[in-house]
């Protein structure tokens, strides 16, 4: 018997999604905002204090500096950021949970349409990508205060769910009877998770390689790596968990655990390379620029197997439905 759409449902899913676009673009600013000011902030607020304590003792101002100048180097034009620069942090964590609640609308109201669990195809898997990646940001900035990475996962997720909207996307429907199983609850759940963690990773890994000595208001490279190096820590179970549901599935489903299926190696070489990371971090002592190149390798593979593998390649996971 046919699947009913309920054709309600599945428009305000497309409603939210919009919604959910606009909502992280708006994170974006109000994250950039708060990088470049409030860093700024404490930047000359600090430089502010070392020349004070330099006159400790030195009795009085330096030759030909007037008693009345500011201490610090800041003038009438040098004005310290205002109050609004101290808000605008906590501003942009709410409109990103404000954006997160509405892309999980979108996709609780996407499954409801079809009755279904709302990843069976290309476009449903890269909204719940992006929502994971966004989670495993707010979560994160919950325990370890990632904030400095708003601005850059805000403008990921804007984009892939632009991708996923220009694209990808296809009308709420039924999906083939393969995926008609509570192994897609267990395999895809699993590795939508894992795959959030390792995005937020690579981000934090493009932003080690790009940034510079002289970047005073990005977050140093140590902090940079050691995000990084926490979501993939985290992911890595998850992924591994992922591959073996899989596997298990696959013997439901065609009668065999592994058959060199494109997304099958794809997986499991995404699964080496994060292995040979974290390997070479525990064993070898790797760190700075070597794993981070290693840690962007892996990631460039789980693209590919997320997006690539469906569009260049078919296979018994080709019912992505890209169009």
């Amino acid at each position: 018997m046919p699947v009913e759409v309920d054709a309600g449902l599945a428009t305000l899913s497309d409603q939210l999604i919009l919604a959910t676009v606009l909502l992280y673009v708006f994170a974006m600013i109000a994250y950039a905002l708060d990088l470049a000011f409030s860093r700024s902030a404490g930047v000359s607020a600090r430089a502010a204090a070392q020349p004070a304590l330099a006159t400790v003792g030195g009795g009085g101002a330096a030759p030909g500096t007037p008693e009345s100048a500011p201490v610090g180097g800041e003038g009438p034009t040098d004005k310290a950021p205002g109050a609004w620069a101290t808000r605008v942090g906590p501003v942009a964590v709410g409109l990103s949970w404000l954006g997160w609640a509405a892309n999980l609308g979108a996709l609780l109201t996407r499954g409801l349409a079809v009755d279904r669990w709302p990843w069976g195809n290309m476009y449903e898997f890269v909204v719940a990508m992006c929502f994971a990646a966004v989670s495993a940001f707010l979560f994160m900035n919950l325990r370890y205060r990632v904030r400095f990475l708003g601005a850059f996962v805000m403008v990921t997720a804007a984009l892939g769910l632009g991708f996923a909207v220009r694209y990808l996307e296809v009308q709420a429907g039924p999906v083939v009877p393969a995926l008609n199983s509570y192994w897609v609850l267990i395999h895809v759940s699993a590795a939508i998770v894992a795959s959030g963690l390792f995005l937020m990773a690579g981000i934090a890994g493009i932003l080690y390689l790009v940034r510079k000595d002289t970047a005073v208001l990005l977050p140093s490279r140590p902090q940079l790596e050691r995000v990084a190096h926490r979501a993939i820590v985290i992911g890595f179970p998850i992924w591994t968990f992922a591959v073996i549901a899989g596997a298990l599935w696959a013997d439901k489903a065609w009668g065999r655990y592994w058959g060199w299926d494109p997304k099958e190696v794809w997986a499991f070489i995404t699964w080496v390379v994060y292995a040979a990371y974290l390997h070479a971090r525990a064993t070898a002592g790797w760190k700075g620029k070597a794993a981070t190149i290693v840690q962007l390798v892996a990631c460039a593979c789980l693209l590919f197997n997320l997006v690539g593998v469906n569009i260049f390649f078919g296979g018994l996971h080709s019912y992505a439905e890209v169009p």
